[in-house]
């Protein structure tokens, strides 16, 4: 397994916020435990705004390194940011290319990147829900641009990934499938939202109630991504892998435990393994319980690095 790490994702600085530093710090120190000596942990550098511009405006890509700058503060009713915060969105999004980029050419059948900011609500002119740049979304650019033509995304953070619903609305190249809480911020993902023209049918949401039971989860996101593997025969999924849907998670919550989070996996890894030789890039999205975050991250690689 590739593992992505770096200290650099601690100098995004959001304060007293869900989506606090003390999140990977906890992940990174549990990672050196566990992790980090039997996983190859490349190096890599930050994208190119050509990169960063697949996916995002060019006027949203000023305006964010001028809030950085300045250490704005909030710049959306969810979203902080701070003077390191240019540098650690960067270095996120360059962790997304670089993953996919080795995945691709065989050095690993699967990757984990631990980083954050996270990304999923991140639109193309802004930011939002904690999100600056849409990791998932420019790992799938990335995908595209090294020859890919069918790359699928499964999210299972607790709320719907609207930025990269959006992004791949229309795009025809990239399946999205998300299974998340609902209603529930952001208020979208409904099972009418499919996509348009070469996107149509390419966009899958389930959104689930709060009440749901564990069992009913893990039958709705194993039909689900059936389904959808099935129309697209992907040749990489990437997952959006939020962890708030842990059911004591402060922020989102629904019915999983931090084993469940492997087992989520798992089925996972039979759709890459039916489809793409195994080949799997997973990105940190959300999850703000600060003891059971990296416990259920510890989970979803032991089976992700089998």
């Amino acid at each position: 397994m590739l593992l992505y790490h770096s200290p650099i994702f601690a100098e995004h600085d959001t304060g007293q916020h869900p989506e606090c530093v003390e999140r990977i710090v906890r992940v990174n120190a549990m990672l050196k435990d566990n992790w980090i000596p039997k996983s190859t942990c490349p190096s890599w550098q930050a994208p190119s705004r050509d990169a960063i511009e697949k996916v995002h405006q060019a006027a949203y890509y000023d305006q964010l390194k001028v809030w950085c700058d300045q250490a704005a503060g909030r710049i959306e009713s969810d979203t902080v940011v701070s003077n390191g915060s240019w540098q650690a969105a960067h270095m996120a999004a360059g962790a997304s290319i670089d993953a996919v980029q080795r995945v691709l050419r065989g050095e690993d059948k699967t990757a984990f990147c631990a980083v954050r900011p996270p990304g999923h609500h991140a639109l193309p002119d802004g930011p939002m829900g904690f999100c600056l740049f849409n990791n998932v979304a420019i790992a799938a650019h990335a995908a595209i641009a090294e020859g890919l033509h069918r790359v699928m995304i499964i999210d299972w953070d607790v709320h719907h990934g609207n930025g990269t619903q959006d992004i791949f609305w229309e795009d025809g190249r990239v399946a999205f499938y998300s299974i998340h809480r609902s209603p529930f911020y952001p208020g979208t993902g409904s099972t009418s939202e499919t996509g348009s023209l070469a996107g149509l049918g390419l966009i899958a949401n389930d959104p689930v109630h709060a009440s749901i039971s564990w069992q009913k989860f893990e039958e709705r996101f194993v039909a689900g991504i059936e389904a959808l593997a099935k129309k697209v025969q992907p040749e990489l999924i990437l997952i959006s892998a939020g962890f708030d849907a842990h059911r004591v998670d402060p922020v989102g919550s629904l019915c999983l435990t931090d084993e469940d989070f492997g087992t989520l996996t798992q089925h996972v890894q039979q759709i890459a393994n039916s489809y793409c030789g195994g080949k799997i890039v997973s990105l940190l999205e959300g999850g703000y319980n600060l003891d059971h975050l990296p416990t259920s991250v510890d989970q979803h690689l032991a089976q992700l690095s089998q």
